[in-house]
């Protein structure tokens, strides 16, 4: 893998015991390897989503952290959204980083030791309407050749360690072709 050279840092850093939409601010969060983020409700070797543990609980669980770019909540303030970190449910908030341009496999080195490995899109729902009327259409852009999922991307964690505001993110990108984020 290369390493990219311009790291990008984590903003805040989030997570909630109960599943609800919005997750709470946190000074730290430790990620566990093979599980997410300690103390939050989706994390687990097998699928935490509800609606995904009732499709097919043994399902692995390619959404154990979720990642947002704090540069959307700048995008969504100038089209009049109130959104802060933690509010859509992401654990990390990152500043610096082209999540959405990341692909498939691509290591995330957080801090000193976290290692996640990006997994896909989160796809876009309708609870994020119901947070904010019309935020929806900003998330989940329609266009001729699909969907442009805005929401954040997911991984899965490799490596545990602790990851606070202010830490480093680094990008590896894998060998091979690209392939690009889809729907996880």
């Amino acid at each position: 893998m290369a390493v990219v050279t311009q790291p990008g840092i984590v903003a805040a850093v989030h997570r909630d015991g109960k599943h609800r939409f919005s997750k709470q601010r946190s000074s730290a969060i430790r990620i566990l390897a093979g599980l997410g983020v300690e103390g939050d409700a989706h994390a687990g070797k097998t699928v935490q989503h509800l609606s995904r543990v009732r499709a097919d609980p043994s399902q692995p669980n390619l959404r154990q952290v979720h990642l947002m770019h704090g540069e959307l909540f700048d995008e969504l303030e100038a089209k009049g959204f109130v959104v802060n970190p933690g509010d859509l449910g992401e654990n990390v908030t990152t500043r610096g980083v082209d999540l959405l341009g990341l692909g498939r496999d691509t290591l995330l080195r957080i801090g000193a030791s976290a290692v996640l490995s990006v997994t896909g899109l989160r796809n876009p729902c309708g609870q994020i309407e119901a947070f904010s009327p019309g935020l929806l259409k900003e998330l989940a852009i329609k266009t001729s050749s699909g969907i442009i999922r805005k929401a954040g991307i997911m991984a899965v964690a490799l490596n545990g360690g602790e990851v606070r505001a202010g830490d480093t993110i680094r990008i590896e990108k894998p060998e091979g072709p690209f392939i690009p984020l889809k729907r996880v």
